[in-house]
């Protein structure tokens, strides 16, 4: 393995930088979930009344 690093030394900061990728869509993915949830929660505890008309 660390024979495939010296010959390919830039492979270490391409690995990196694939899983900082992952590592910030898997962050937006799951508070942008949370945040869903959270409305969903709100919306069923207070449904929203209707003006009459």
């Amino acid at each position: 393995m660390s024979d495939l690093f010296d010959e390919y030394p830039m492979l270490i900061f391409a690995l990196e930088a694939f899983v900082a990728l992952f590592l910030l869509v898997f962050i937006v993915v799951w508070t942008s979930s949370g945040r869903k949830k959270a409305t969903r929660a709100n919306a069923s505890e207070h449904p929203r009344q209707q003006k009459p008309q």
